[in-house]
């Protein structure tokens, strides 16, 4: 039997330093937010879904050795993070629907960013295509990862290490919510979970003031080096220092979840748009953007694609506005955003289709009328003819009826001259024909 060691995905500082966002020219800095960015996605995210801490901390380490391999420059971080978390759930045997993955991802987005929380239609463009792009990720993750997606997380060796030391209760919870926090970092791509959990351990007791065997030292019965855990030590102390993690849009797909990164400046930066000229070409192509819209833009791919994405905003960005523009514009320039021929050409295709579509139910529901009717037709037939079978079976006995009594009354003359004998041989009978039917029936028994 040849074994083969799956938990080998570890990486050396140098490998680190030059990793693909590093070579597409992201400093240490951005990459080290963006991790800690979409890590805290996908923590939100698993609470959101009510999933395990074990599905969310399998996500994290995904997210981190896929961003390893690959840049932040091409692969948008929202998009990883929801994938990490589908993958994730399935991994762990919790498995969620790529439809609620979605919609906990738009819903966070808009809080993150301050944006109106609009409702996501599972019918629409947008849905669809970003169902496409979650299962085209996920493949991308597999891709990389090939295919072996074994975790092993340090939260299994806490508990027994703090039982072997024989540390107070409280020092557990403490250790818990650091190995929690150090899936943040990179220190799952660089140490092993043992030394990951040597270095919890540690930070715990110096955070309240417990002192641990060092004669001989109590990391040596742990397969672990001081090096390592101080490295841990020094890295969960500079995450504590950092402030709030924010989304940066470097990356070129700035497709997200509910608004383009264009979008999401302009919104932060509260900029005025800029005001096009009537006159001017731009306002006659199909691209163009009325005066006063700021919620609203069509943002060309930079993939060369031609891939046009449409952006919409809530009735309350509309009212301001208009209100802006109307002082100097007026009621011209509030006119509807131009679409595309690409868009008006999918609009017309999905009515054709809904035409299409009801015009089958209307079919559907005529042909089932017909069905009914004749079905109604056949039972009334049936009880016509059932009418007129009794109505025959009752004119047949009336006719019958006088015969019998014609027969009857031509008896009645023999048996009158001789009504003593005829009473005394039917009362004989009787009596003869009773015991010899009660005693068949007895022989019948028998037999039986």
């Amino acid at each position: 039997m040849i074994y083969t060691a799956i938990d080998t995905f570890y990486l050396t500082d140098e490998q680190l330093n030059n990793s693909p966002s590093r070579k597409d020219g992201i400093d240490e800095a951005t990459e080290t937010t963006l991790r800690i960015y979409g890590c805290d996605l996908i923590q939100e995210s698993g609470i959101l879904l009510r999933l395990p801490q074990a599905v969310m901390a399998t996500g994290q380490v995904l997210f981190h050795r896929f961003y390893c391999k690959k840049s932040f420059a091409r692969f948008n971080v929202k998009k990883v993070a929801a994938s990490c978390v589908w993958l994730a759930s399935k991994l762990e045997e919790s498995p969620r629907k790529a439809r609620q993955v979605i919609i906990v991802f738009h819903r966070m987005e808009c809080r993150r960013e301050n944006l109106p929380i609009e409702h996501l239609d599972l019918y629409s463009k947008k849905y669809v295509e970003l169902k496409m792009e979650l299962s085209r990720t996920e493949r991308h993750i597999l891709k990389e990862m090939g295919f072996i997606c074994h975790v092993e997380h340090p939260h299994k060796f806490i508990s027994n290490y703090l039982a072997t030391l024989g540390t107070p209760p409280e020092l557990r919870q403490e250790a818990w919510n650091l190995a929690n926090d150090s899936l943040r970092t990179t220190l799952c791509v660089r140490f092993k979970s043992e030394v990951v959990a040597c270095g919890v351990v540690y930070a715990a007791a110096r955070r309240f003031q417990v002192p641990l065997p060092e004669n001989p030292p109590w990391w040596k019965a742990f397969d672990a080096e001081k090096s390592g855990i101080n490295e841990v030590c020094r890295v969960l102390a500079r995450l504590y220092s950092l402030p709030k993690a924010q989304y940066i849009p470097v990356c070129k797909d700035g497709d997200s979840f509910a608004f383009s990164n264009k979008s999401l400046e302009s919104h932060s930066n509260n900029s005025a748009p800029k005001e096009v000229p009537q006159n001017s070409p731009l306002a006659d192509s199909d691209t163009s953007v009325p005066k006063g819209v700021p919620g609203e833009a069509n943002t060309e791919s930079s993939d060369g694609k031609g891939a046009v994405v449409k952006l919409k905003d809530g009735n309350k960005v509309d009212d301001e506005s208009k209100n802006t523009a109307a002082a100097a514009e007026g009621e011209a320039r509030d006119e509807p955003m131009l679409k595309t021929k690409s868009d008006r050409k999918a609009e017309t295709s999905m009515e054709r289709s809904r035409e299409r579509d009801r015009e089958r139910d209307r079919d559907r529901d005529r042909e089932r009328e017909r069905e009914r009717e004749r079905m109604k037709g056949r039972d009334r037939d049936r009880g016509r003819d059932s009418d007129r079978e009794r109505e025959r079976e009752e004119t047949e006995r009336e006719r019958d009826k006088p015969k019998d009594r014609g027969h009857r009354s031509r008896d009645r003359p023999k048996d009158s001259g001789h009504p003593e004998k005829s009473k005394h041989h039917s009362s004989r009978d009787r009596d003869y024909h009773g015991s010899s039917y009660s005693s068949r029936e007895k022989d019948r028994h028998r037999y039986h």
